[in-house]
């Protein structure tokens, strides 16, 4: 079967991850570990990479079944364990993707990327609410609706939804810590974006069953 662009760069990294100092990768990011696998944990999901092969899989029954990972969270652990600075720290500060620190001066996110789930869970709020607390604690940072969310567990962000009213529309919104452009490249933030509001459809889908 023909693979795809995406996969084939997927696949790339493979070989650019085994490259690595993975000893290093455990003692920076706590990661559990033996002689095969490494086992980082992506938005509450157990994840382990083949240390032979790069390649990386998750489960949800302690891997008595695997899925292989797509190529959003195969390239956001990637590059977070590959290229994160090595000092890299949170601020414990959060914003807007283009204000973070290392964010060049002209690029602007605005809200389009949003739209489309702000639109969806309009006059939703309570499932909206109850989804995102499936993947994370309730935020004190404001919204209808409101949530911390580990990506990592070392990496933490921001969900905000406010609901429409009379004078606007709903609104959905992502908070970084100020340093995330120490963990990861900037493009890499929106597969990790990318992912979570994927992860968010697929808990909505079962929510509804």
């Amino acid at each position: 079967m023909q693979r795809n662009n995406y996969e084939q760069m997927r696949d790339k990294m493979r070989g650019a991850f085994l490259q690595y100092d993975q000893q290093k990768m455990i003692d920076k990011f706590h990661l559990d570990h033996d002689a095969a696998y490494l086992y980082p944990t992506f938005l509450s999901r157990a994840y382990r990479i083949d240390r032979g092969t790069g390649v990386v899989t998750w489960s949800d029954d302690g891997f008595v079944h695997t899925t292989e990972a797509d190529y959003n969270e195969s390239m956001t652990i990637y590059d977070v364990l590959c290229y994160s600075k090595d000092d890299c720290r949170l601020a414990g500060r959060f914003c807007p993707l283009h204000a973070a620190k290392g964010c060049a001066s002209t690029v602007y996110v605005g809200n389009n990327l949003f739209q489309p789930i702000a639109k969806q869970f309009q006059g939703r709020t309570a499932l909206l609410q109850k989804a995102l607390w499936t993947l994370g604690n309730p935020s004190p940072l404001g919204g209808d609706v409101s949530a911390e969310i580990r990506v990592f567990l070392f990496l933490p962000v921001i969900v905000q939804f406010w609901d429409a009213d009379e004078e606007f529309p709903a609104s959905f919104t992502m908070l970084y810590d100020e340093n995330i452009l120490d963990f990861m490249h900037f493009e890499t933030v929106f597969f990790m974006t990318a992912h979570l509001l994927a992860r968010l459809q697929e808990i909505v889908a079962a929510l509804q069953r």
